[in-house]
C-alpha cells in the first residue's frame, strides 16, 4: 500500500486528464467509491470524468457529483474520445475487464496509466499498472479512503467525499452486518461522519425511499415467487421480464431482494433469478462457510465474494431454476453441515 500510494501520489502531483470507471450494473460501492475519488481528484486540480458501462439505480442519483457521470451505452463516441485522451484511468470495484462489458476495448486500447482499486478475489494482475487489491477489505470505498490516507491526503476529506464513501461502505457491508465489517471499518466510518457524512439521512435515501411499485413487487416475490428447499437449507426467488414489466420495473428495484430469502430461518443459500435486458441474471448469497463465488464462476460465468456473488445464464428463467435445483441437490451435504 505505502509504496504504490507514493507512486500514485507522484502521478497526481501535476494536473491530468483522468477517467474513472467501474463495473457493469454499478452498485452503491461502485458509484460511491468512484464519486468519492472524483471529488478528491478535482480538489487536486485534475480534469475528471466518470464513465460507467451502463446506467445505475435511481436511489444513487442523489449523490454529489452524479452530473459528472456518463454511461458508455448510448454515449460510445463521447466516452471513447474521453478514454483515448485520458492520461490516467482508475478501475474501481472490479478486477477483470470482462466486468465492464463493451467498454473494455476502449480501456485496453488506451495508452493511459491504469490504477486498479478493488477488494474482489482472484484479481487479474495484468489489468493495471498500479494495483491496490485487498480481499479482506469490506468495500472498495474503504480502500479509497485507505489510499487517501497512505498518500497523506486525508486533509482533503470533505462532506462530498465522506458521503460518497459512506454509501459505498454501508451498502457493501449490508449496513455493517456482514463479517467483512471490521474495527478498521468502523474507524473509517467514524472519520467519514466527522467529516460531514449524515449517516441517518444517507440510510433513509438508500433504503427507505422506495416507490410503491417496488414494494408491491417485493410483496409479489415473497408471496408468489419464493421457492423453499428446506431439506437443503436453500431458497430461490425468480422473476420473468413479463413480471417485471407488470410492476413497472426500474433499474435497482430488485436490489436486495435475495437477502429476504436468506433471512428465512435455516436458509444458508439463496438465489435470485431475473430476466433483464434480454438476459437471465443471478444473485447468489450465502451464510457461514458456504462459498457461492465458486458456484457463480463454475456454472454462471460469474464471481464475486464468498457469501455474495453474481452470474449470468444463457437458459430461460424456468430452465435456470431447474439448473439451480440440480446445483442445490449436488451441494446438499455441504448445505446441511453445521458451520
Amino acid at each position: 500500500m505505502t509504496e504504490y500510494a507514493q507512486e500514485l501520489k507522484i502521478l497526481l502531483s501535476s494536473p491530468k486528464k483522468i477517467v474513472i470507471t467501474t463495473h457493469k450494473g454499478p452498485d452503491g460501492d461502485a458509484i460511491g467509491s468512484s464519486l468519492g475519488l472524483l471529488h478528491l481528484l478535482k480538489q487536486l486540480g485534475h480534469q475528471v470524468q466518470i464513465i460507467t458501462p451502463n446506467a445505475y439505480a435511481k436511489f444513487l442519483h442523489w449523490l454529489p457529483g452524479d452530473d459528472d457521470v456518463i454511461t458508455y451505452e448510448g454515449n460510445e463516441q463521447e466516452a471513447n474520445k474521453l478514454t483515448s485522451e485520458a492520461e490516467l484511468i482508475f478501475l474501481l470495484d472490479f478486477s477483470h475487464m470482462s466486468r465492464i462489458a463493451t467498454y473494455a476495448d476502449a480501456i485496453k486500447n488506451s495508452n493511459a496509466t491504469k490504477v486498479m482499486i478493488d477488494h474482489h478475489q482472484d484479481p487479474d494482475i495484468d489489468i493495471a499498472d498500479i494495483i491496490f487489491s485487498d480481499t479482506s477489505a469490506c468495500s472498495t470505498a474503504q480502500m479509497v479512503f485507505e489510499v487517501m490516507k497512505a498518500m497523506d491526503m486525508t486533509s482533503y476529506l470533505n462532506k462530498a467525499i465522506a458521503e460518497c464513501l459512506y454509501v459505498g461502505i454501508m451498502t457493501d457491508t449490508g449496513s455493517f452486518k456482514y463479517a467483512s465489517t471490521t474495527a478498521k471499518t468502523h474507524h473509517v466510518v467514524a472519520d467519514l461522519i466527522a467529516a460531514g457524512a449524515e449517516n441517518a439521512k444517507i440510510h433513509d435515501l438508500i433504503y427507505d425511499n422506495s416507490s410503491a411499485t417496488r414494494i408491491k413487487l417485493l410483496g409479489y416475490c415473497l408471496n408468489e415467487k419464493l421457492r423453499l428447499y428446506s431439506e437443503n437449507n436453500a431458497a430461490i426467488i425468480s422473476l420473468t421480464d413479463q413480471e417485471l414489466k407488470r410492476f413497472e420495473f426500474k433499474k435497482g428495484d430488485t436490489e436486495g431482494f435475495v437477502n429476504y430469502a436468506l433471512a428465512i430461518e435455516g436458509i444458508k443459500f439463496a438465489i435470485f433469478i431475473a430476466e433483464k435486458d434480454g438476459m437471465v441474471k443471478l444473485s447468489l448469497r450465502s451464510k457461514g462457510n458456504f462459498k457461492v463465488n465458486g458456484i457463480a464462476n463454475k456454472y454462471f460465468s460469474g464471481g464475486g465474494h464468498m457469501n455474495a456473488s453474481g452470474g449470468m445464464s444463457e437458459l430461460s428463467v424456468n430452465e435456470t431454476i431447474t439448473k439451480v435445483e440440480t446445483i442445490i441437490n449436488e451441494y446438499k451435504s455441504e448445505l446441511n453441515k453445521t458451520n
